[in-house]
């Protein structure tokens, strides 16, 4: 595995390789997550309850007295218990907290044991009787469509006339693909740990990416107002959007047994329980129309995308809107109408995932792009390259300029040829011309990814920084750690505006009381925000340093610096330290809030208009692959990735984000198969039935680099780019990869290849193609 990163800037602490703050805790077992926090006295703890039977129907019966009656049980709860509102939803209203009188999916939450320990908890759990009439469920997108039922209205992209544009395009075609759904398998699954206080205070400890969202449903539950509720949070062992809304019932159930009991109550769910009762990524059917020239470049598009919602909206809404602004990936459309519903089924909400809907919009893109070049014989990169943004066709199907297209160009060049994709294109060839069995295929695929929420209001954050007369300084912000680095990100910009070094920056777990109203950790936009709030606070404090230190010693304010962990003051230097005890000693304010909100995203849902983006992020991936025609088995043997982050605040961090966001795409689109059966239950819901990538499924080759850009045009904190998600989707290389290996076998023949691409996937896939070989014959 290699991976490169530019040479470090003039700047101290920023674009430097630091590790994470966490690291020897992580792998040394000390990190102290929730379920590690020493457990108060009296402690109870909270297991859900639900009815391992009933997959859609409406509460008969419910017998709950042997429960009730179990050895440690403290107290049984229902929906009749819910001091406040009996809802955990993230948006509009829809998903009960327990579910009351009618079980809407498999695994919905109907009551809550409290006991002393978790096992005399689980043991009484499983005592209930439930009868229920059952329903007939709508499980498929298919089944919806055929209902007609929706969790939200349609929505809808349409630019210039895509009729007129199909009909005088010379080549059409149209398909239909499958995209699977994806669990999100953080290592530490849901968990909340409640402490109430007095007058009806709650302290949350809760495992969640949006705090905010996790007090608003506590006070909404427990009829109390936001601030009577506290939550803290210092890490979490992985998120990955499934800890966004979702984290929101686990919290509720916890603050409503120690509002019950008067105890500390803590809820963590067993892994089964976890994966059966919590969302997934969305999964879709993306059906599409493509009008195109004799060279291939697309003169319309028609895309319709049904997305499997589950029985409530959870953030539905962002989530199928984020597929349509990435339906296009790095393609222009000169006619576009992109499409979507939001199909309602009985089965769990499905809620945000790395990504957000931008991958499976991307990976729609994709598939067009590779039919056009499989039925044109022409290599996908040329079709690629033939639809990219460029001057004169800048206008993405949402109205909005693309104004960095050079970097996306720039990017796949240089990687066509470090990875020197056209003499691999030939060895590729020649190794499925010399092999009956095992086929190869190549694929280089790019990423534009748009970077703020495109709900405005959620571009928001805020940061608190004290500075103590040590010379310390205390950071808080409202942006959660989960692994991504963003606490050690924010930190190195605060020790850059201070000029000191890293261990003089105490980084403090998110805290509702210190930095309140933030949005969640998400939409990659955990740096830019964060980041910039806290540069801000740290700013007001030295500003008010410096004035002090001015007239302090006679000296003009623009001759001070602060480096080195000292401040310059003309011929001489005094420590950090020392000249914040003498401001303080002078009555100087040495704390400051700051706050930032993204400054140009105008985007009217309503209309449909207006910039949704602050700007583009940009990456490309080669891959190849190597199937087994008899078997369908597959193996992914090198991958050379190239990707724009800007000026990096932490190249270690970044490439570290690149690699693991690209394995995680990776197991979405070939080993992460969700099964749920004619029941509607979930089938695929442990590690013995649901497969991630491992260790052996990484590529022996295995490249990464960073693209040495200028620094972001916009003025983002220190000209960086976001990396969270922009990575996933350089995963579709791989996806491409595998169609390119399939359609080797028959020239001209689109594979019907569905995500993900499973052994049994691609079988079904080479047995399509070599059945219309046969049917040609």
């Amino acid at each position: 595995m290699r991976h490169e990163h530019p040479a470090p800037s003039e700047y101290s602490v920023i674009n430097k390789p630091s590790p994470h703050d966490s690291a020897v805790k992580h792998v040394s077992g000390t990190a102290t997550y929730i379920d590690d926090i020493r457990e108060p006295a009296g402690l109870l703890h909270v297991v859900p309850g639900w009815s391992r039977d009933a997959i859609r129907g409406r509460i008969v019966k419910m017998d709950l007295e042997a429960v009730r009656n179990a050895p440690g049980v403290i107290a049984v709860l229902t929906a009749s218990d819910v001091p406040g509102k009996n809802d955990c939803s993230p948006s509009i209203g829809d998903d009960p907290v327990f579910a009351d009188g009618e079980i809407q999916f498999y695994g919905q939450v109907i009551f809550a044991v409290v006991a002393k320990t978790r096992d005399e908890a689980r043991r009484a759990a499983s005592l209930a009787k439930i009868e229920v009439e059952h329903l007939t469920p709508i499980l498929t997108v298919e089944d919806a469509i055929d209902a007609d039922i929706t969790v939200l209205p349609d929505y809808q992209f349409r630019k210039g006339s895509p009729e007129t544009g199909m009909v005088q395009a010379g080549r059409k075609l149209a398909g239909s693909m499958r995209i699977g759904g994806q669990e999100h398998f953080y290592l530490e699954g849901q968990v909340a740990m409640a402490l109430p206080g007095e007058d009806g205070d709650m302290h949350v400890y809760s495992s969640t990416q949006h705090p905010t969202e996790v007090q608003h449903t506590v006070a909404k539950v427990l009829g109390q107002p936001d601030a009577a509720i506290t939550i803290e949070v210092r890490r979490m062992g992985g998120g990955f959007g499934g800890k966004e809304s979702q984290a929101n019932q686990w919290a509720a159930l916890a603050a409503i047994a120690a509002h019950a009991t008067g105890a500390p109550c803590k809820c963590r769910l067993d892994r089964d329980d976890d994966m059966i009762m919590t969302g997934k990524r969305h999964d879709f059917r993306a059906d599409w129309t493509v009008g195109f020239d004799d060279g291939g470049q697309i003169r319309a598009i028609d895309m319709q995308y049904f997305a499997r919602c589950g029985y409530s909206a959870d953030l539905s809404l962002g989530v199928v809107d984020r597929t349509m602004f990435h339906s296009d990936n790095s393609y222009y459309y000169p006619d576009a109408i992109i499409n979507t519903r939001r199909m309602k089924t009985d089965t769990v909400s499905n809620t945000a995932f790395r990504g957000f809907g931008g991958p499976q919009g991307t990976l729609a893109a994709e598939r067009v792009i590779d039919a056009i070049a499989i039925t044109l014989g022409k290599d996908p990169l040329e079709i690629r390259k033939a639809n990219f943004y460029r001057e004169g066709r800048d206008i993405t199907p949402y109205g909005m300029t693309v104004e960095e297209y050079e970097t996306l160009h720039s990017v796949v060049a240089q990687l066509e040829a470090s990875s020197r994709y056209w003499a691999r294109r030939e060895e590729v060839k020649e190794f499925n011309a010399a092999n009956h069995v095992l086929k190869k295929g190549l694929a280089l695929t790019p990423v534009k990814f748009g970077i703020a929420f495109t709900l405005k209001h959620l571009n928001q954050a805020g940061a608190l920084v004290h500075v103590y007369t040590d010379g310390s300084i205390h950071l808080n912000h409202g942006g959660t750690e989960m692994g991504q680095g963003l606490y050690q990100k924010v930190a190195q910009v605060v020790a850059e505006e201070f000029g000191v070094s890293l261990d003089r920056v105490r980084i403090t777990a998110t805290h509702t009381g210190k930095v309140p109203n933030t949005g969640p950790t998400a939409a990659s936009s955990g740096s830019d925000l964060n980041g910039m709030a806290a540069k801000r606070a740290a700013e007001a404090i030295k500003a008010r340093m410096v004035a002090f230190a001015a007239e302090e010693f006679g000296i003009e304010p623009e001759t001070i610096e602060f480096r080195d962990n000292q401040v310059i003051l003309g011929n001489e230097a005094i420590d950090f330290g020392a000249l914040a005890k003498q401001a303080h000693l002078n009555r100087i304010q040495l704390s400051a809030a700051g706050f930032y909100a993204t400054p140009h995203i105008t985007w009217d849902r309503e209309t449909a208009s207006g910039q949704p983006f602050l700007y583009f992020a940009y990456g490309a991936a080669c891959s190849e692959v190597t199937i087994d025609t008899m078997t369908g088995e597959m193996r992914v043997d090198r991958v050379d990735i190239l990707h724009d982050v800007g000026h990096s605040l932490n190249p270690a961090l970044d490439i570290g984000q690149i690699e693991g966001g690209f394995v995680q795409g990776m197991g979405w689109l070939t080993t992460e198969e969700l099964v749920w059966d004619e029941k509607g239950r979930l089938r695929t819901h442990a590690p013995s039935t649901y497969k991630i990538p491992t260790a052996s499924d990484v590529p022996e080759e295995f490249n990464v680099s960073l693209y040495e850009s200028k620094g972001n045009p916009q003025d983002t904190i220190y000209r960086s780019k976001a990396v969270g998600e922009p990575p996933i989707m350089l995963a579709n290389s791989v996806f491409s990869a595998i169609v390119d290996a399939i359609a080797s076998l028959k020239p001209g023949i689109i594979p019907p290849l569905d995500a993900p691409a499973t052994p049994e996937a691609i079988l079904k896939a080479v047995t399509a193609i070599k059945r219309a070989e046969s049917a040609e014959k």
